[in-house]
């Protein structure tokens, strides 16, 4: 294997990505990689990946589902460590008496 050649390749091709990180979709491949997984990586990974025959780059409307998809898992997450925040208090009546003022 040429490695000049092989690095070049990978060059040339990260030159014609546009987006500096492109969603790739992962192609099955015979060691057990599994197709159809998109994963969001830098520009060189996704040419190296590219030029090794184990993903592609996905598609416009491919990649802007998949942000959506991650944008709204973070939407959720986020609402469940802020749930999680909430903070409780048991209070005996005669505790919530006194904090009001009233006296019996």
């Amino acid at each position: 294997m040429d490695l000049q050649l092989y690095y070049q390749k990978i060059r040339d091709f990260a030159e014609t990505i546009e987006d500096a990180f492109p969603v790739v979709v992962s192609m099955e491949t015979a060691d057990g990689g599994k197709g159809g997984i998109l994963t969001e990586v830098a520009k060189r990974l996704a040419a190296k990946l590219v030029v090794e025959g184990v993903a592609r780059i996905a598609q416009h409307e491919e990649a802007e589902a998949f942000r959506r998809e991650q944008a709204e898992a973070k939407r959720l997450s986020d609402q469940a460590v802020a749930a999680a925040k909430v903070q409780l208090a048991v209070l005996s009546t005669d505790d919530l008496n006194r904090l009001k003022g009233i006296t019996l």
